[in-house]
């Protein structure tokens, strides 16, 4: 009887160690959890240094109304030059870009999410897009890394070489969702695909080339014949097309 208990008893204290072994494991794997959903989290949450939307409380900027840089330099510039019918140079600065986004009807809202303070920089070879996602009050800074490129048969593709949300790179999460988003809004709306907005959301979507022709006025065409990307400026060159 004496053995009986004593193996009992051993048992039990065998039964102790084991669950207060499987316990602590379970502490170290929650611990580890946690320390893995912070760190998720930060990098989430991580605001890019380069990221410096436009400051609207500076009183030089209004919502809604159009650029200035639009009307008074960048279009005369594409009209005059289609008018010589034959090829030319268009300029793009980094700031002016800047400010004909940022007078849009900011802010804007897509699937419960709030979207403001785009911000847009010119780095060799790529366009950056920047701007804010609140999610329920927690706000998320969005990348968006373009890189467009003219082909050998003349068309463009502006692909969507990185998305981030903070540090964190989506790019082919981000690219399989908007193409099934794509592709479902196109099955479901009376949509013109013929129409150059479409191309381009087509081009950005779901990396489809287009014809880079545009109308200048009612008679007047140009293509885009090369596209150049310098720090704090684009340089596209334009062609008449027929």
């Amino acid at each position: 009887m004496d053995s009986s208990k004593t193996e009992i008893q051993g048992m039990k204290t065998d039964l102790k160690i084991r669950k207060k072994a499987r316990f602590k494991k379970l502490v170290c794997w929650l611990l580890v959890d946690l320390a893995v959903a912070a760190i998720i989290f930060a990098i989430l949450l991580y605001r890019p240094g380069r990221y410096k939307p436009t400051d609207f409380g500076s009183g030089s900027h209004e919502r809604g109304q159009v650029s200035p840089y639009l009307t008074n330099d960048l279009s005369p510039k594409i009209y005059n030059g289609a008018q010589r019918a034959e090829p030319f140079e268009v300029v793009i600065t980094q700031k002016g870009i800047n400010d004909i986004i940022a007078r849009g009807n900011w802010p804007m809202e897509s699937e419960g999410i709030l979207l403001y303070a785009p911000a847009a920089l010119f780095v060799p070879g790529t366009v950056v897009l920047m701007g804010t996602a609140d999610v329920k009050g927690v706000e998320f800074i969005i990348t968006i890394e373009l890189e467009p490129k003219i082909n050998e048969q003349g068309l463009l593709n502006l692909e969507v070489a990185k998305v981030k949300v903070g540090a964190m790179n989506i790019t082919l999460l981000a690219k399989i969702v908007a193409k099934n988003m794509y592709m479902q809004r196109l099955a479901a709306l009376p949509i013109d695909t013929e129409a150059i907005q479409t191309k381009i959301a087509a081009s950005l979507l779901t990396g489809e080339p287009f014809e880079p022709v545009f109308m200048v006025d009612d008679k007047k065409k140009v293509r885009i014949e090369k596209i150049t990307i310098d720090k704090e400026k684009l340089l596209v060159r334009l062609v008449p097309a027929s």
